[in-house]
């Protein structure tokens, strides 16, 4: 049954991103919404390219997938993350974890926008703390795919040992996340902002 894990756990992961996709697919979405979200996953996957040669999960990919559903709303950034994931892939290698990024890339936009209009994502110091914990959450998510990878015994013992040992990697993903934050959130919130206005694009929730 073990052998089993990975492709089950992918094929629940596949299901749970249909909704989504089906949303928007079946949305009556304006031309202008559709490049916007084609515009910022492509931004997303290009700045995560030149960062693969450095160590841990140090790249600005989370912290644009934010930024963009602070502005846009829930919908629009978990496609955004979801078609980033995909996009990148296609330059830094596509295999069984691709569909668990979209899922994990897709959730952090999702959370974001639903949290825009909270203190969460509106305070300065808790907005931190929301990147900081999103970067946890992408990488716990991404763990638990490895370990099903794995096919040994899921124990407690297994989990925890595995955890540990990519708990460097998902702490730089996270301080990542906070240091683009702290530098670049406004003025490309001002950015979207301002195209969101001069095409009079709506939020989405």
């Amino acid at each position: 049954m073990r052998e089993y894990y990975s492709q089950m756990s992918v094929l629940v992961i596949v299901l749970s991103c249909i909704p989504f996709f089906a949303r928007f697919e079946y949305k009556n979405n304006r031309a202008e919404e559709i490049v916007l979200v084609a515009v910022m996953a492509a931004a997303a996957s290009l700045s995560r390219i030149p960062f693969a040669a450095l160590p841990g999960g140090v790249q600005p990919v989370s912290f644009i997938i934010m930024v963009t559903a602070f502005v846009f709303g829930a919908e629009t950034g978990f496609m955004t993350g979801a078609v980033a994931a995909l996009v990148s892939n296609v330059f830094l290698g596509h295999g069984p974890w691709t569909p668990w990024q979209i899922f994990s890339w897709g959730i952090i936009g999702f959370a974001s926008g639903m949290l825009r209009r909270t203190p969460f994502m509106k305070n300065w110091a808790l907005r931190l703390f929301t990147g900081f914990a999103f970067g946890f959450v992408f990488g716990v998510i991404m763990d638990i795919w490895t370990v099903l990878n794995l096919g040994e015994n899921l124990s407690f013992a297994t989990w925890f040992a595995y955890f540990q040992m990519a708990f460097i990697f998902n702490l730089a993903h996270a301080l990542s996340n906070v240091f683009f934050l702290a530098l670049f959130f406004a003025p490309l919130v001002k950015i979207l902002e301002r195209i969101k206005r001069k095409y009079g694009l709506a939020d989405d929730i």
